[in-house]
């Protein structure tokens, strides 16, 4: 996978050089390539963003901007920096490789040779765990990074030319910048491709994978504090550790996110569990 960010703070993305997507980078499954908007700025102060048409606080990213880095980078034209990883990581095989355990996909759902752009934005879609599993597949991946009061609807609209285009919103509340948004979104969707986390089997349990808050976790020692690890852990029942964990996910989603539970469907067993957490 190929992912470009188009930002006027290159340096924000750095984060992207580090641990797993970092080893990404090593092992050739991923590559960042960073753009400078301000180097499609035609005058010069490199100014990027000019004031709103009918008033209004705030400025507006320019389009005679923001079209052309766009165009370019869509057409593999644009410089920039490409990132390397922070520091090299040890090749020490993973569970997965040692049991031999095949890697697997998620289904796209799309079926298109455009690169898919995504404009972080709070007037955006939310952006799902779905949306992270069916974006893992592409093979690039375009961010455009705004600023200020948002960039010039036009250069969104246009673009859909060039690119398949989806306003992500992450969060019910407004960013400076959307750097801090790619960097959530480019993990969520990294962390997925077969390889870098590992294989589906590894993240098939996180939260939100099948609609649910992932329950409590728990490693050594056996009492810490006072405090011990749930005996039903050490049963050696895998079947019954598994029913403990789908209870623990549905009281912690019921407690904490209930709403989600409209969209799980809910064994008779489930439902029960349910009704004795109230």
């Amino acid at each position: 996978m190929r992912l470009d960010v188009v930002t006027i703070f290159p340096e924000y993305l750095d984060p992207l050089r580090h641990a797993l997507l970092g080893k990404a980078i090593e092992q050739g499954i991923l590559t960042v390539g960073v753009h400078d908007l301000r180097g499609w700025a035609t005058d010069v102060h490199k100014s990027v963003d000019d004031s709103p048409y009918g008033g209004g606080p705030g400025m507006v990213m320019k389009p005679e901007v923001w079209g052309p880095a766009l165009d370019d980078v869509a057409a593999g034209t644009a410089e920039g920096q490409v990132l390397d990883s922070s520091l090299p990581h040890l090749a020490k095989p993973r569970h997965d490789d040692i049991e031999g355990v095949a890697a697997r996909t998620y289904e796209s759902g799309e079926d298109s040779d455009l690169p898919l752009l995504i404009v972080p934005t709070p007037a955006g879609q939310p952006f799902t765990q779905a949306d992270a599993q069916a974006w893992s597949n592409e093979e690039h991946i375009v961010f455009a990074c705004g600023r200020y009061e948002g960039i010039d609807q036009r250069v969104v609209d246009d673009a859909a030319q060039r690119y398949r285009v989806r306003e992500v919103s992450i969060g019910d509340y407004v960013l400076i910048g959307g750097e801090v948004a790619v960097l959530v979104i480019a993990e969520a969707i990294v962390r997925l491709i077969p390889g870098v986390l590992g294989n589906r089997r590894s993240h098939e349990e996180d939260s939100f994978s099948d609609g649910l808050l992932e329950g409590p976790s728990y490693t050594k020692p056996r009492v810490w504090r006072g405090l011990e690890v749930p005996p039903v852990l050490f049963s050696g029942n895998h079947a019954l550790v598994d029913r403990w964990r789908r209870d623990q996910a549905l009281l912690r989603t019921q407690a904490v996110r209930p709403e989600l539970l409209n969209h799980v469907a809910l064994t008779p067993q489930d439902q029960a569990v349910l009704d004795s957490g109230r």
